[in-house]
Order: C-alpha cells, then structure tokens, then sequence
C-alpha cells in the first residue's frame, strides 16, 4: 500500500465536494485520486502507479476528462475559502517538463516552452495574507512574470495590497494594480528611475508566504 495523501478526514470532505461538481461516485473513487494525486507529487509515467491506485489507464482517462472539462479548476475554485485579501503575495516558479511532454499533435495550449532549463512550464501563483493559494495561471517556461502578472492580477481586484519582487518592476503594472484599487508593493531595480523610496518595506518582508506555497507544493514527497 503506497503512502497515502490525504487523510481520512480530508478525503471524507473532498469526496462530498467531487460529487458536487457532477464526479459520479464510482467505486474506489478515493483511490482513484490518491492516484492521481501520486502521479502529480513523484512524477512518474501513469502506468508506473502502485497496484493499490487501481487501473492506471482508467485514473489516467479520468484525469484528462475532469481537466479537460474544467472540473478540476473548478474543484480548486471551490476550496478557495474565505480568502484573506488584505495583502496578496505573487511570484512565478518553473516546473521541469518530461522530455517526452512535448510535441503531441494537437492545437491545444500545453504551458509548455523552452527555457534554460529545457522544456519548462511556469506557474503564476498569487497566495492571501495567510499564505494559501487563491488564483494560479500556468505559462510556458518562456514567459516573464511581467508578461504574464496583468491577466493574474486582474482576478485579484479585492486586494488591500499586492506585494512581489523586483522581477516584477513595470511602471505599466504598477498603474494596473492602483486602478484596482491596491497599494503597490514592488521594489524598484537599480535602473529604476522612481526607486525605493515609497517601499513598504515592513510588509515587503513578508513576501516569503509565497515562496513558502510554492515549496509545500514541491517539496510534498
């Protein structure tokens, strides 16, 4: 029996929010996602999960239908719970790709792309004041944080504040964040023209709630 991710309480309430979002109650349902949820934390081929997950062909098939009708977004959507807006934490991570993930013969958008790491894909991700995620945008490893940061903080329009880092010094962002109505919090590069001096550098400390999330979710092993 392989290490199991959830625990029987977190199962018992996931399995009531599958069920809201037309998942049909088949047996083994909880391990069905255990599986799924093994092949996203060790990245190994579907075929290569543990007997105890059941069928890999058959959790494999599942998995691309709730991704492709947009089930599992909205079960993500759904556990987004109270989210604290006072302050909201962006930043972008890569994910190293599989050298086969590539190439497939489809038009459909793969958020996969060429960086200095190989095939790369990125994550946008923006967390709230208590560092839990409440929106996500997933790129080619090729695009800047800057390039992707407007369509991200368009769906954070109840921000207090949105903090991020230097990579994200845009005087054109900067002015998308205040006509939302939120404090910038972005630190200037050396060139910057306006520079530091209206930093809040007290809450810019706190940045690190981001890149917390980003390692609970790399670092589940």
């Amino acid at each position: 029996m392989p290490r199991l991710l959830l625990s029987d309480e977190h199962g018992s309430k996931l399995e009531k929010i599958l069920l809201q979002h037309a998942i049909y109650n088949k047996r083994h349902l909880r391990m069905t996602v255990e599986g799924m949820l093994y092949h996203m934390r060790v990245g190994c081929l579907w075929r290569d999960l543990p007997k105890a997950s059941g069928c890999w062909s058959a959790i494999y098939k599942r998995f691309n239908a709730w991704s492709a009708s947009g089930k599992w977004l909205s079960i993500f959507k759904t556990l987004v719970v109270e989210p604290d807006w006072e302050w909201v934490f962006i930043d972008g991570s890569y994910a190293k790709a599989h050298q086969h993930s590539a190439g497939a013969a489809s038009d459909d958008r793969e958020g996969i792309g060429k960086s200095r790491a190989g095939n790369t894909s990125k994550i946008h991700l923006a967390v709230d004041a208590q560092g839990l995620p409440v929106e996500f945008a997933i790129t080619g490893g090729e695009i800047n944080d800057c390039t992707a940061a407007p369509a991200l903080i368009a769906k954070l329009p109840g921000a207090g504040a949105i903090i991020a880092d230097k990579g994200y010094d845009s005087e054109r962002l900067r002015e998308r964040i205040e006509s939302q109505g939120s404090q910038v919090v972005i630190p200037g590069k050396r060139n910057s023209i306006k520079g530091n001096a209206d930093l809040d550098r007290g809450l810019y400390r706190y940045r690190h709630l981001v890149e917390n999330a980003f390692a609970r979710l790399k670092g589940v092993s």
